[in-house]
């Protein structure tokens, strides 16, 4: 519809026209009427026809509200060429009458012009209303979307904060499952973690599903159920109906009921480390704003469940360290670079003789004499500069009993060099090391030596007595076959002399074959040449000696029973060159899975000692009896007193 015809039916146009009409009639009565003229209206002391130009007005000031300035400014023009007519020829008073005429026009006028400046303003009004209001929805709707933002942040700080309270892995499983049905509005959730190696998922927390349905998708493989495709894509899925989604896996879903699912990765980097399922037990359309949510969160649990991890095996790793540390075989030690000792274990205890509590605190400068102080700065300083040192390197302390260590160190700078922090030394004592490896040498240049001496004893006995005496005999048998005559007299006494002296030389011979092999021992055993060995001894060096035998027999391999044997013999002749003794003992026991052989005597005894000391005084026949005990596998032990005797005990394995 056209806006003229709008305006024409509009109905207060045509009130506007019926009083503009009225107005006409009514100022014009005589000439429209036939009314004769009336006297001056006393009116509010106006005149009649000031009043009839005065209503004019009224349609003006209508026709401004309605129409606004323009039907107003028509009105107006109307009504001026209403009155105009009468002002010019009918009016008695023609100034006054243009004069009235145009102070009602000019009030028309003002009064149309100050409707539209109020309209105007109304309207300017309403427009910065409207434009307030806008700005107030906008507003609103920016505060809605920071309220949720803030929502949504403060549940992700809120599970974030809960996992990060905790580096045990069930405790943030525990936590988080129940920060995230606080936050979400959700049903049930199930956290699931990757076991790489078995290629599953494992179960470790749930909320909101039986036990029998969390029993029934654990284990789940991947690529295998909803889950299983989340661990192996890495991408998030949405399942509107479990029940009908082809991809269902196992029925337990099913019959526990839960019909949407959304399942989020749990990610650490681009590494998978588990899934993270969010239940409802109803249709429901997750909104982009929570999806986003739990895949934050599914991001927040993922370093949190990698962190847990790395933290397991940390702590397993310093478990393993810590027992590699204590039960070490060698000391290990960390001093400050004050030189106070801050760990030490059980070795290093052991090597300096105080109690670990008491080691602890201590200054490493009471263990070392001044040269060791002046070792110790040496490789301090180096290390320091950075400059290399030659490890492992020697050096000496001073135990808590004031015995001296030997050890072989190796020391590192803990930290960075341009910030030190401590240093670790980690020590073997190489003390009995030392002292075998001189005990060695002695003992070869003593053994050496007895060699030689028995050589040389042997050479003078075959020299002195076996040599002597074939010599006689030979030249008795020159003697005999140059003589002319003879007498059988003579030629019998000469051969009973020659008897005499193969004897003796067989004596001697037999003597030295005991010594080297007695053919006892290789015939007829341990026990008969024994027997025989105690025999010789109380024969030849009038020894009150005795054999006893307990227990019940056991049989040695031949090396074992000269081995035994050379631990007798050594400890009988021992007693016979230096024991000043009268009687003699020697006890055989086959008891308790052993073999005890004890030799005893009542002589005057000697002062014991160990190792160098021994090889030192000359007495290789101990270290030899103490080696072939260790060669059989047992122990040898002396026990001796000055003026009591000594006693000779060595344990051998059956």
């Amino acid at each position: 519809m056209s806006r003229p015809v709008k305006i024409l039916r509009n109905p207060h146009l045509w009130i506007i026209l019926a009083t503009l009409l009225i107005c006409v009639v009514l100022h014009y009565p005589q000439q429209l009427l036939f009314w004769e003229e009336l006297g001056p209206s006393s009116l509010f002391g106006l005149s009649r026809h000031t009043i009839e130009r005065i209503l004019f007005l009224f349609p003006v000031v209508y026709a401004g509200i309605v129409f606004r300035l323009w039907g107003g400014i028509a009105c107006l023009v109307i009504a001026f060429a209403g009155m105009l007519p009468r002002a010019i020829f009918v009016s008695a008073y023609p100034i006054d009458a243009l004069f009235e005429t145009g102070t009602v026009i000019i009030a028309g006028g003002l009064a149309n012009w100050w409707l539209e400046a109020r309209r105007r303003e109304t309207g300017h009004r309403e427009q910065a209303l409207l434009k307030l209001e806008a700005a107030r929805r906008e507003l609103q709707s920016y505060i809605q979307v920071i309220t949720e933002n803030e929502r949504r942040l403060s549940s992700l700080h809120a599970v974030s904060s809960a996992v990060n309270q905790s580096l045990d892995l069930e405790e943030v499983a525990s936590v988080s499952a129940d920060k995230i049905i606080e936050v979400v509005d959700i049903d049930a959730v199930l956290l699931f973690v990757l076991e790489e190696e078995a290629g599953r998922l494992k179960l470790i927390k749930y909320r909101g599903v039986s036990e029998e349905f969390a029993r029934g998708v654990d284990g789940l493989r991947v690529g295998e159920g909803f889950n299983g495709q989340v661990a192996q894509t890495g991408e998030s899925l949405f399942i509107e109906d479990s029940a009908f989604d082809p991809r269902l896996s196992r029925e337990i879903v099913k019959q526990e009921g839960l019909s949407s699912q959304f399942i989020v990765p749990l990610k650490s980097g681009d590494k998978v480390v588990g899934t993270l399922c969010i239940g409802v037990r109803r249709l429901k359309q997750f909104t982009p704003e929570e999806k986003e949510l739990l895949r934050l969160i599914g991001i927040e649990l993922g370093i949190a469940i990698q962190k847990a991890y790395l933290y397991q095996e940390s702590q397993m790793a310093m478990g393993r360290f810590q027992e590699l540390f204590e039960k070490a075989h060698d000391a290990i030690w960390i001093q400050d670079l004050k030189g106070m000792i801050i760990a030490a274990n059980q070795a290093s205890a052991k090597l300096t003789g105080c109690e670990l509590q008491a080691l602890i605190g201590r200054d490493v400068a009471q263990f070392l004499d001044s040269r060791g102080l002046a070792l110790a700065r040496k490789i301090r300083e180096k290390l320091l500069l950075g400059e290399a040192i030659e490890q492992p390197y020697e050096q000496k302390i001073t135990t808590k009993d004031g015995t001296e260590a030997i050890l072989m160190m190796t020391t590192s700078l803990l930290g960075e060099r341009e910030m030190p922090r401590a240093f670790q030394h980690i020590a073997r004592d190489i003390t009995k090391e030392r002292q075998l490896r001189e005990d060695l040498r002695l003992y070869i240049s003593q053994i050496t030596r007895a060699h030689e001496e028995e050589r040389n004893r042997i050479a003078r006995e075959l020299h002195d007595d076996t040599i002597q005496e074939l010599v006689a005999i030979s030249r008795r048998l020159d003697a005999i076959a140059s003589r002319r005559s003879v007498t059988p007299e003579d030629v019998l006494k000469s051969m009973e002399q020659l008897q005499r002296n193969i004897d003796g030389i067989l004596q001697g011979i037999r003597r030295f074959t005991q010594d080297l092999r007695p053919p006892t021992l290789e015939y007829l055993g341990l026990l008969p040449a024994l027997r025989e060995l105690v025999s010789q001894v109380r024969e030849e060096f009038g020894l009150d000696a005795e054999l006893k035998v307990n227990g019940t027999r056991q049989h040695f391999t031949k090396e074992e029973e000269i081995l035994i044997y050379r631990i007798v013999q050594e400890a009988l002749r021992n007693i016979w060159k230096h024991a000043e003794a009268t009687k003699v003992d020697v006890t055989i026991e086959f008891i308790d899975g052993k073999t005890s052989v004890i030799v005893s005597d009542n002589g005057k005894g000697f002062e014991q000692k160990e190792g160098l000391e021994l090889a030192k005084t000359g007495k290789l026949g101990l270290i030899g009896m103490y080696e072939r005990a260790r060669l059989l596998g047992g122990t040898l032990e002396t026990k001796s007193e000055l003026g009591k005797g000594t006693q000779v005990i060595a344990e051998l394995p059956f």
